[in-house]
């Protein structure tokens, strides 16, 4: 996520007509990127803001995930950028066994199932909002976090079963 900042609404012509102006929307030098995790049983989420996507701060998210599970093995699911599969993060994880890596395949994005769950959270933080700095990115993420988590469930992906039919009418034959 990149803080955008966007000039004033253009207003109204004199005749009633909304004034067209060339969309100009500047964007600063400063990234934020947001690491997210999900555990499926109870529905609830760890998310981090940084400043960069590397290794090092992948590492600490893997910290803040095993802080929020502290029991039991943890299975990450994830995609296969450079920071996932560096050297330095292979051999963190080598110190923390019970965290394991599962990689989805290259070009299979529809295996990695914690996008429908990403897009909710997304929606929730992010959506039509302009931020200023990585701070305000971070804070909103923090709130959204704190609000999926109150309403958190067992996540179920797919859709709901459909709900039993009931005739409307019935017949009943004597013979």
């Amino acid at each position: 996520m990149i803080p955008r900042t966007f000039p004033p609404a253009p207003g109204w012509s004199p005749d009633g007509h909304r004034i067209k102006a060339e969309v100009d929307y500047g964007r600063g030098p400063e990234k934020t990127w947001v690491y997210s995790a999900l555990r499926v049983r109870d529905g609830q989420e760890v998310t981090m803001a940084a400043s960069s996507r590397n290794s090092v701060f992948y590492q600490q998210f893997l910290q803040k995930i095993e802080a929020a599970d502290p029991v039991g093995d943890i299975y990450v699911v994830t995609d296969n950028p450079s920071s996932h599969n560096s050297l330095s993060t292979r051999t963190w994880l080598e110190d923390h066994p019970r965290i394991r890596h599962v990689f989805i395949p290259v070009g299979a994005c529809w295996l990695k199932l914690q996008e429908g769950w990403w897009r909710i959270s997304r929606k929730a933080a992010l959506a039509g909002q302009s931020f200023a700095g990585p701070a305000e990115i971070e804070h909103a993420t923090r709130q959204a976090t704190s609000q999926l988590n109150a309403r958190a469930r067992p996540w179920i992906w797919g859709r709901p079963a459909p709900p039993t039919r009931r005739l409307r009418r019935r017949y009943v034959y004597i013979l």
